[in-house]
Parts: structure tokens; sequence; C-alpha cells
């Protein structure tokens, strides 16, 4: 992560001087991490008719457009800026396609001065039964989605968010702290908190499910 850091700064200060290709290096470099971002937490309606690339090219077009205003007054590190963008432009597209239903399938989590669509329960699930491919699990893959979500359902929301955050997006502890407005020993804890939740109720599920979190 620190090697990650100078690398960004490094490209910043080259996009400060102007360097338009430090630019395009610097929004590409976070591309991976933003695409995992973008899956976990699009509605699945909108599956197939949107692609994850077009929401983040069109975020890019924007980030191109207001890097001089971050330049000028940083208030969180890059990635969390461009997440944020990120996250802005998604919860627009599943107002745009659903409309009123958005607020029900795609609930929103505060944060910083807009909203982002949340992991929901049933993201979190389709995501760990995706990960499992024994044939044992395939047959009851179904049911066992449908049970995991609403184990996942019995967590508190805040829960829900840090494992997707850490354990998903695969965000460091600083940059979940600084996402969810939290000081970094409480997120941490918080993380754990959950994490020993999750594996408690699937090593209780039937089948062998705690072998999903593996």
């Amino acid at each position: 992560m620190a090697h990650a850091d100078r690398e960004t700064s490094e490209l910043l200060e080259q996009a400060r001087q102007g360097d338009p290709k430090a630019v395009g290096d610097l929004l590409d470099h976070f591309r991976n991490r933003l695409r995992r971002m973008v899956a976990l937490r699009m509605d699945r309606r909108l599956q197939g008719r949107i692609d994850a690339s077009d929401v983040i090219q069109e975020t890019y077009l924007e980030a191109s457009s207001r890097l001089a205003e971050y330049l000028r007054e940083p208030t969180m590190p890059f990635y969390i800026w461009l997440r944020f963008l990120t996250g802005q432009r998604l919860a627009m597209l599943h107002r745009h396609h659903l409309g009123i239903q958005a607020r029900d399938a795609g609930r929103e989590v505060s944060l910083y001065k807009g909203a982002l669509p949340e992991a929901t329960s049933a993201a979190l699930a389709a995501q760990l039964v995706g990960r499992f491919t024994s044939p044992s699990v395939a047959a009851v893959r179904a049911e066992m989605k449908i049970r995991l979500q609403e184990a996942l359902n019995s967590m508190d929301s805040m829960d829900r968010e840090v494992l997707a955050l850490r354990h998903f997006e695969q965000l460091s502890n600083a940059e979940t702290a600084e996402v969810l407005g939290l000081k970094p020993p409480a997120a941490c804890n918080r993380y754990v908190r959950a994490l020993e939740r999750l594996k408690a109720i699937l090593t209780d599920m039937p089948g062998g499910a705690e072998e999903l979190w593996r």
C-alpha cells in the first residue's frame, strides 16, 4: 500500500504540473478497484442494460474535468474521491432507470455530501456463492444463496457495509475509516466483529457453507 500511495502521489504531482499522460495513468491505475465496487453495488435489474465499463468511463470524464478543482483542495484521498464520483454516477443511473423502485432495491448509504448504492445482502450473497464451484454446492446454489441472504439480513447494515468495503472492495482499514467517517481503530474493530459474525453464520449453515469464505 505504501508503494501504491507513492505512485499515486507522484502521478498527482505530474498531473498538477500539467502532464496529460499522468492524468490518464492516474485514472487507469484505479480502474479494477472501481470495477469491483460497481459490480458489487449495481442493482441486478440493470445488469445487461448498463456495463460497469460505461459507468467508469463516464466517471473518468467527470473526474478529468474536475481534477484541477480536486488538486487545489484535496479534501480526501484521491481514490476515495474517484470512488465517491463513481458512486454518485451509479446512484444517478439507478434513479434514472428504476425511478422510485430504486429506493426499495438499491438503498443508499449516506457518505460525504451524497449517497452511494448500498451493498445489499443479495449482492453479498451472490458474491459468496459465486466463489464456490464444487458440484456438491452448485446443486444447491439457489437455496444456499437464499439462506445466505436471510442470514446477512440479520446483520447490522453497518456491519454489512464494512464487510463490503474491506472484504469485497478490498479497501484498506484507513480507506474504510475515511469512507464511513470513523476513526481507524473503530473501523478495524467493526470489521473484526462483522467478520466473526459472518463466519459464525456460515459455519452454522448446512451444506458446508463455511467453505465459501475461504
